[in-house]
């Protein structure tokens, strides 16, 4: 029996790049997907995309939300699936196989991760994100930064908790630590999973972002594990830009 994936997009006024996500998850080649489509009453044409593609959505609201985590738990609270996917309006799955693959890669895994591939607001790669998926995750592995895309993990659906709406740019960082915390099977795909657009609410509100981070980690790594993390973090962001600037020189 082939696991049911409820993949979850949520978008506000973006239609410029709301048709290329649903198609990704629309032409996928598995065919036992759940697709949940929450919008939060858009004005600038959203909404006309959406309908063309009305009957081939399993769930459809457009209403205003509290934001970003709002609609996403509206999402959740709608899904029906084993598995849980959120690909937000901008990014894609990373290929027509991509979900196919993922549940091929091994049985009844917990969560599913995979690598992604990052591209700027005119879609021109970017390529590999900075933070390499690691070889392996547990809830230890954000310690040093978000080494897995919130677009690029599988999560059983019984694992989940409702997004904690306290922090308004980075509770998918706390909702994917609470659900490593619980699981016993997670699996790396050893593949690109998905195509993720730069430059989201988190890298608009970037000092509240880091700042939400900061806290969330001191939460489940301790302050002062956290504070060394972070002189890790800082350094090795320096090797990384010092390096990619010589490259580019």
């Amino acid at each position: 029996m082939q696991p049911k994936l409820s993949i979850i997009t949520i978008v506000y006024n973006n239609v410029k790049d709301i048709e290329r996500t649903m198609l990704s998850v629309l032409n996928q080649s598995y065919p036992n997907i759940e697709y949940i489509l929450i919008d939060g009453a858009s004005t600038d044409g959203t909404k006309d995309i959406i309908y063309r593609y009305k009957d081939r959505l399993a769930q459809f609201i457009s209403e205003k939300d509290k934001g970003i985590y709002d609609a996403m738990n509206k999402g959740l609270s709608l899904a029906t699936g084993d598995y849980l996917l959120f690909m937000n309006s901008g990014d894609e799955i990373y290929s027509t196989d991509t979900v196919r693959e993922v549940f091929a890669s091994a049985p009844g895994a917990d969560i599913y991760y995979g690598e992604t591939e990052m591209y700027d607001e005119d879609w021109h790669s970017l390529g590999q994100r900075r933070h390499e998926a690691p070889q392996t995750f547990d809830w230890k592995s954000f310690k040093y930064g978000m080494s897995i895309s919130h677009q690029a993990i599988y999560i059983k659906r019984d694992l989940a908790s409702p997004y904690d709406l306290q922090y308004k740019y980075s509770a998918d960082i706390d909702w994917i630590i609470k659900v490593a915390k619980k699981a016993s099977s997670i699996v790396n795909t050893h593949t690109y999973v998905a195509k993720y657009l730069v430059g989201g609410i988190s890298k608009q509100k970037h000092m509240e972002s880091l700042k939400e981070r900061f806290h969330i980690f001191t939460k489940y790594y301790g302050l002062l594990p956290n504070l060394i993390n972070h002189f890790s973090i800082a350094v090795n962001l320096a090797r990384f830009y010092f390096k990619h600037h010589r490259t580019n020189d």
